[in-house]
């Protein structure tokens, strides 16, 4: 199970739109998907999957099952919802932060990935869900704010938790050249002041039809797959597929999960 982390300095980037997309492409692919809702309160997943979770991470911290816990929202794809409205998820301490991920490695051998939606910004369990997954997508947009608190959230992980793997899309830009050049220009920002090596992930077009999608809270990878969004979006899963592969025949990286557990990583 490879652990995808998808996060961002601040809200309204499109974060739960990709993710959900993103699930939705890989299990075109034949792919097995958990998404973990980790915007903790404030989870918002299953709307777009117009499912109503009957458990979520609130009776998993209570003692539920975590397979009791899930809820199957299309073909291959199961759903951890985080909960909306609930003051205490909020507020995990360390053991608990451990304990879920503890139970959520024991189904490493039955899906191919867990995409994790982290809330935007800097909070300790935002920070902690990032620096486990195998790999980081932050997202960013042409708005200045985006641009910086993406720079600040890549610091503080790489400060506190020495994230290294962070790629980089780019969401609601023209084109794909001017993806482009917005990632060009965050990456040498970074990589002026910080010892990171980014990596250009995609760029996703500001789609109309997308929009459109999320207003009626339905995936536009299933709704219009002509759309440039969601060719993007597809092409984004089969990159990720192949990178996999290539991952795997190269010998693999550690599992996120596995250091996490390992008595010397020290991280709460």
């Amino acid at each position: 199970m490879k652990i995808i982390s998808v996060t961002s300095g601040k809200g309204g980037v499109g974060k739960t739109s990709v993710v959900s997309n993103m699930a939705m492409g890989l299990s075109k692919l034949g792919k097995k998907v958990l998404i973990f809702d980790g915007d903790l309160g404030m989870a918002n997943v299953d709307i777009f999957f117009g499912v109503h979770p009957q458990k979520n991470l609130q009776d998993l911290i209570g003692g539920t099952p975590l397979k009791q816990c899930l809820t199957p929202v299309a073909q291959n794809i199961d759903l951890l919802a985080g909960g909306s409205g609930l003051y205490n998820l909020c507020h995990l301490n360390a053991f608990q932060r451990r304990d879920i991920l503890a139970q959520i490695d024991e189904m490493n051998f039955i899906y191919d990935y867990l995409i994790i939606d982290t809330a935007p910004g800097l909070h300790d369990h935002v920070l902690h869900l990032n620096s486990v997954a195998d790999e980081c997508m932050v997202i960013i947009t042409p708005d200045p704010s985006s641009f910086t608190d993406a720079y600040a959230l890549i610091k503080v992980l790489h400060q506190k938790h020495k994230t290294q793997k962070i790629s980089i899309i780019c969401n609601q830009v023209l084109d794909e050249k001017s993806g482009a050049q917005l990632y060009l220009r965050f990456a040498d920002v970074v990589q002026q002041f910080l010892p990171i090596r980014l990596n250009y992930k995609k760029t996703i077009p500001y789609d109309q039809q997308l929009k459109l999608s999320n207003q009626l809270q339905r995936l536009i990878i299933r709704q219009d797959a002509k759309s440039v969004s969601s060719q993007a979006l597809s092409s984004l899963c089969a990159e990720i597929v192949s990178q996999n592969q290539m991952d795997a025949s190269a010998g693999g990286t550690v599992h996120g999960l596995d250091t996490l557990f390992r008595p010397a990583s020290g991280h709460a």
